[in-house]
This record gives C-alpha cells, sequence and structure tokens, in this order.
C-alpha cells in the first residue's frame, strides 16, 4: 500500500531530548571525576523522564497526515482489488464508506492530477451531483451513475459508474469503485449533429415559405396578372434550384465524410486537375467580366497522391467561389508554386488567386464552417456547404486548406501536397 509505504521509514524522535539530558548529566560526572552530587544526578534523571512523557503527550496529539490518516484505518484494498483496478483502462478510483481516497490507478494522473491517499475524494471532485451518488451508494448498496463536468483547464465530460466493491461478507460494502468514462467526443459530435439538423432545417425553410407564399399568391389575388405570375415563376425557380443545391452539397458532404481513408496508391495528376478545372470555368469566369490566368502549369504532369474526381471538386469549388466573391478585381489565377521540402519530402502547392475585397481576419477561422457565411450581400450567394465539403475532402487527402486574405487585397486558398516522383506515381 503506497501510504503505508511511505511510513515505513519513518524514525521515532520523541525519546530524543531525554537521551541529551542523561548524556549532559553524564559527561559533567565525568569531568568532576565522579564526583557529581547526587541531588544534580537526580535531576537529571526527572528532568529527562518529563522531557520524554511531553514528548509522546506531543507526538499523539499532533494532526496526523495524509499517510498517517490512511495508516489508522485497519480496511485497505488487497493487492488483488488494486490489481483489477490498475488494469482498468480509463480512470478508476477506490474510496472507503468515509468517502476517503484508498487507492487509484495511474491512468486518472493525465485528467485528473496527483490526489493523495486518504484525503477526502470531495477535495477534487467538487460536484454536488457526484457526492450524492457516493452517499446514495453507501446508504443502499447499490450501483450509482451520473455526469461530472469540467471547464477548466479544459472542457471534458464524464460519465461516471458508481459501483460498490463487497468484501468476503455479506455486510455493507467496503468500497467503492469510481470509473470515469470519457464522453468530452461523443458530446462533441451529438453538438454538431445537433447543430447540423437545425441549420439545414432552417437553410431549407426559408426558400420553402418563399414559395409556399408565391404559390398561395399566384392561386389568389395574382391568378389573373400575367406579368406578376412570370416574375414570381422566375423567382420560384430560383428558389427551387437554391433549394436543389443545398440537398446536393448535403448528400455530398454525407458521402465524404464516411468514405474510407484515402489509399496511399491512389495518384492524380495535379496539372491536369488544374487545367480541367479552369476549362470548365472559364465560361463562367468571361460572363462575370473575370481574366482568368494558369502559373506554373506546363505539359508535365505534377503526380500526388490524391483522387482526381475528388481534387477537380475542391478547386472547381474554390474557383467558382474565388468568381462570386472576387470578381471586382477582375482576375484568377490558378496554378501551382513549388513549397519549401516537409520532412525530406518535396512539396508542390496548388493555389486559387482572387484579387476582389479580401476577407476580414475575423471571418478566416471560421470559413469552413457548415452554414457559415461571412456578412454582406456578395457572400449570401451559396449554401453555406462549399468550403466545408472541401475541408473534408482535403482531411481524406492528409492536408488541409490554407487561406490568406486582406481587405482590399484579395484572397489566396492553397493546398500543399508531397510531389511524387515518376517512379512513385507508377
Amino acid at each position: 500500500m503506497e501510504a503505508e509505504g511511505e511510513g515505513r521509514g519513518r524514525r521515532d524522535w520523541s525519546a530524543l531530548p531525554t537521551v541529551l539530558i542523561l548524556a549532559a548529566g553524564l559527561l559533567l560526572d565525568v569531568a568532576l571525576g565522579g564526583a557529581l552530587p547526587r541531588e544534580v544526578a537526580l535531576a537529571c534523571v526527572a528532568l529527562g523522564a518529563v522531557s520524554y512523557g511531553f514528548s509522546r503527550l506531543w507526538r499523539r496529539r499532533r494532526p496526523a497526515g495524509p499517510a498517517a490518516r490512511v495508516r489508522a484505518s485497519s480496511v485497505w484494498p488487497d493487492a488483488g482489488m488494486r490489481g483489477v483496478v490498475e488494469a482498468v483502462r480509463e480512470p478508476a478510483f477506490l474510496v472507503d464508506r468515509s468517502l476517503a481516497l484508498r487507492f487509484r490507478n495511474d491512468v486518472s494522473l493525465a485528467p485528473f492530477g496527483v490526489i493523495a491517499l486518504g484525503d477526502p475524494i470531495s477535495l477534487r471532485f467538487r460536484s454536488p451531483d457526484l457526492l450524492q451518488a457516493l452517499e446514495a451508494a453507501v446508504a443502499t448498496g447499490d450501483a450509482q451513475a451520473t455526469e461530472f463536468t469540467e471547464r477548466s483547464p479544459v472542457d471534458r465530460s464524464w460519465l461516471v459508474d458508481v459501483l460498490p466493491v463487497r468484501g468476503a461478507g455479506s455486510g455493507p460494502p467496503p468500497f467503492l469503485l469510481l470509473l470515469f468514462r470519457d464522453q468530452t467526443a461523443s458530446r462533441r459530435l451529438e453538438r454538431m449533429r445537433t447543430d447540423f439538423v437545425a441549420n439545414a432545417s432552417h437553410e431549407l425553410r426559408t426558400p420553402l415559405a418563399s414559395l409556399t407564399g408565391f404559390i398561395e399568391t399566384l392561386k389568389g389575388p395574382a391568378r389573373e396578372d400575367a406579368a406578376a405570375r412570370e416574375r414570381f415563376l422566375d423567382i420560384m425557380l430560383d428558389q427551387s434550384r437554391r433549394m436543389s443545391r443545398l440537398i446536393d452539397d448535403l448528400l455530398s458532404l454525407s458521402r465524404i465524410e464516411t468514405r474510407r481513408q484515402l489509399q496511399s496508391g491512389e495518384r492524380a495528376d495535379l496539372a491536369h486537375v488544374l487545367r480541367s478545372v479552369a476549362h470548365e470555368i472559364e465560361p463562367q469566369a468571361r460572363e462575370a467580366g473575370v481574366a482568368l490566368t494558369l502559373l506554373g502549369i506546363g505539359a508535365d504532369p505534377i503526380w500526388v497522391n490524391g483522387d482526381t474526381d475528388e481534387l477537380v471538386q475542391v478547386f472547381t469549388n474554390l474557383a467558382e467561389n474565388a468568381i462570386k466573391y472576387g470578381r471586382d478585381g477582375g482576375r484568377l489565377e490558378i496554378g501551382v508554386e513549388t513549397a519549401p521540402p516537409l520532412a525530406g519530402k518535396p512539396q508542390v502547392e496548388a493555389l486559387v488567386r482572387d484579387f476582389g475585397k479580401g476577407i476580414a481576419p475575423e471571418h478566416l477561422p471560421r470559413l469552413t464552417e457548415r452554414f457559415y457565411r461571412v456578412e454582406g450581400k456578395t457572400r449570401e450567394r451559396g449554401t453555406g456547404l462549399g468550403l466545408s465539403i472541401v475541408r473534408n475532402v482535403l482531411i481524406r487527402h492528409r492536408t488541409r486548406l490554407r487561406i490568406v486574405s486582406e481587405p482590399g487585397e484579395g484572397a489566396t486558398f492553397s493546398v500543399r501536397f508531397d510531389r511524387l516522383d515518376s517512379s512513385e506515381a507508377k
């Protein structure tokens, strides 16, 4: 037992004053050649006895530390029980019926730190729900379950099982096992799912409400108004297309999130991908009055580990966004640049750059969130899912999207890849 091990080497120094007093009397007697008066010798003995008595009394009255409190108890988990707790992969604690800590496994050190054996468990876990569950387990002998949440230093959620550990007899359980199971990731996913459903419902409700309103108007006041009917039908067509795009993006995002990890043997020619993207969006750029330029792309292939169709989707999305939101600059660049080597591997960076109004710094960290849009009329044309799709595709490709932008100076969206040589590309 840890606490017992801590106290085995401790010496009892309570007799030290008595020994010193008697030694002083003996040395005095030697110095006087054995002529020490009998009264002085008796006084030394009496003073030593009184000193020893006071030392023992003081030791008994001194407050006990954690190790002493642990040693004072006769009930301790045996080695087999401690071995089982140590084998548990989640943080686990054994407390006695007074809710004092008796054992904890090493896994508990990282999330909860060191807790002294013998201390009340409430010194570390100041949760009324947890303490109530512990008290109920002591009173009834039944297992309890509760939740424990910490906001500092990080936000973490735990599901806590309070399990009575019964001894050989039929009496009340001498110990309680506290088993902590980390629910932080599942709670975060649940919040994301809830937010996603709420946002998707909101995004679909707006065009649906618009369609419903126009249909009711066409069936009522505008039944015989040919001009209004044509105008309303055009608006209804736009809203229908918006819903269709939103549903397509939702389905695309769902497919990407459920796909397997990209295989190391999959190859894509980045030069071919970017040429295909430029060819596809060139009519759209010309219609918007945006001059399109290809940079750094020649006849030679640029091989990377990737899925061609997915990379075409990524850079088409980025290029379309650049035309929508950066058309004021009148220019769009799509190309590749050589990037510094990483871990000894040559790097290539594919980029899409516009020269429009740019993006304010406070928006940059959130651009790839689902349904996030930068405020302003020009940033409200899409579904709010495009960059989220880009992010998830790049996660599959084990890379990420880099965004550099200054208001008034345009924006650059770039992705770095390990460049493969011709032998690796086969």
